[in-house]
Formats: structure tokens, sequence, C-alpha cells
């Protein structure tokens, strides 16, 4: 669906985009990363056919973006950070309007602007004028300008920029709706949307590509050791020992909670479960235990460790 080979761009001196390559494919939702200024926003205009690269080759939907940019553009739907709507218009003329522009006409294009405002829930306010509607609906009608015309990929910058909680749930699942039938690359710096609703994570630093994958891989290449935790109703002193005699296990740090209740982390060999060999230790102590699991690093902090957002 997207493919991008040793992609630059400058703005002057400036390097804004330093030669990256990836792909996205066929119906994937891809979470597109990085801190501000790394690249994201120039990387996916690009990829929109609303800014030329200096060199490099990227396609579209198998057309190539510089020679065949009005084709590709009947391909995408743009959401681009800030929404640009004609605040003067009512919601349903204004999808006419655009969709008219997009090539569609008569009875498909009716067919089309009644089901983007069904599936943006937008039918209720087909009729409001768009600058007295709240900024979460203001969101959904680009959300459903970028999808008139039914495209194949869908490029979406920041879709829950300045949304309340409730809002943001909305769009997520619109989100989730919309990535059964359409490849969609997403930017947020909201991570915990980005883990909930994408299938693989790109992320940039600095104009280049720091890192991509799913957000367990990444996790797994990140992190040198398996570190599973558990508490126990036990002293620390016995803890540290039982466990440590566990194959497998490299380090234990345990500390004591309120109560008689001992927290203990268990760094362990990269790769191998141990969570049984552990259960059947503490069984054998024959100490009670209300907690066991992989402790799991989230997207923020593979995020800020491949970004370098802290020591």
């Amino acid at each position: 669906m997207i493919h991008v080979s040793n992609l630059t761009r400058r703005f002057g001196r400036k390097l804004a985009v330093n030669n990256i390559s990836f792909d996205v494919q066929r119906g994937e939702v891809v979470g597109f990363l990085g801190p501000n200024g790394a690249g994201k926003t120039t990387t996916m205009r690009i990829l929109a056919c609303y800014l030329p690269a200096t060199c490099g080759d990227v396609r579209v939907v198998g057309r190539d973006v510089f020679r065949d940019s009005v084709e590709v553009r009947r391909r995408i739907g743009y959401l681009p950070e800030n929404v640009p709507l004609y605040h003067e218009m009512r919601v349903a003329e204004y999808l006419v309007f655009r969709a008219s522009l997009k090539g569609l006409r008569g009875s498909h294009r009716r067919r089309r602007i009644d089901w983007a405002l069904a599936n943006c829930s937008l039918t209720e306010v087909r009729d409001r004028i768009i600058g007295n509607l709240s900024k979460g609906y203001r969101q959904r009608v680009g959300i459903a300008d970028a999808l008139v015309h039914d495209p194949d990929l869908l490029i979406l910058d920041e879709p829950t920029l300045g949304l309340d909680p409730n809002q943001i749930r909305l769009i997520r699942g619109l989100i989730r709706k919309l990535a059964r039938r359409h490849t969609i690359l997403l930017s947020s710096h909201i991570l915990s949307e980005v883990e909930m609703v994408c299938d693989r994570v790109l992320i940039m630093n600095k104009g280049a590509i720091a890192g991509q994958g799913t957000p367990e891989e990444l996790s797994g290449i990140l992190r040198g050791h398996t570190c599973v935790a558990l508490e126990v109703r036990a002293a620390p002193d016995a803890v540290h020992p039982a466990l440590s005699s566990v194959p497998g296990v490299l380090r234990v740090t345990a500390e004591p909670l309120t109560g008689e209740w001992t927290r203990a982390v268990c760094e362990c060999e990269k790769g191998r479960e141990v969570r049984a060999s552990l259960f059947h230790a503490v069984v054998a102590a024959g100490w009670p235990m209300r907690e066991l699991h992989e402790q799991r690093q989230s997207l923020e902090d593979v995020f800020v460790q491949v970004t370098g957002g802290a020591p």
C-alpha cells in the first residue's frame, strides 16, 4: 500500500527527513510516532502529495506520488493536523462540496455522503453550521471528508488533538471501525491510543526511522531481560534465596510491603519462561501469593528510550 525508499526532504539547510525507508501493507493500521520536529508531518504531507521530496522513491497504492500525484490523491483520504473546514457552511453542504471536488456525482455522491455521516456519527448535525459545532464534531467532519470518496488509504495526522476524553473515545472507536476496510497511517502523541488501535508502530527521531515493529517486538528488542513481579506473604530475607534458586532467574530484588507481604522482582534470562517455576517455588515454600505477572514495557517506555527523551 505504501512503499518509501531513501526519502529525503530538506528545507534550505535544514534536513527534515533523512533518507528513510519503510513499507505499510494493505489492511494494516500503523502508528507513526516521534517527538515534535522529528519529521512525521513532513513525511505524511509528502505521502499525501502536499509536499515534494528532495529525493527518494515514494509509492502509494502502486503509484508514484511525484509523477502520478492526481491518481494518488484519488486513492487516499488525508486528515491534516489542523482540519481546514469552511465554518460558515453546513455539514452536509460542506461534504457535498468536497465530494464534488473528488469527482463524485449524482446518486453515488448521495450514498457516500450518507455513509460518511452515519459512520462518523454526524447524521444528527448534518444541517448544523460547522462553526457552531464542538471541536469533537468538527474533527469528525474532517474524518468524514477524508472518507467520503472511499479511499484505499487513510492518513490521519493527530486526529484526537485537543479533544476531551469522551471525544477521544468516540474517535478511537471510529478508527477501529474504519480499520476493518481501510489501510490507516495514524500519527498521535497519545501513545496509549496508538497502542490500542495500531497493529504496528514506526518511530521517527531527528528525521530518521529510530524503530519499527509491533509494540511487543519493540519492547522485546529494547529490554535486555524478562522481568517477573510477584507478591507473597513472607519475609524478604526468605523470599530472596528461594526465588534466586529457580533456574533461569538471574537476579532478585525483594522489598517489604504493608503487613507481612513482600514484592519481589525477578530478572530472568531473555526468552525463558519462568513463571510456572516461580509459582511452584512459592507453593513449595507454603507462602500465600496474590500477584504474579511479567512486567511489560509500555509504548511510552519504548518511545522515551528510542527518542532519547530521558537519561
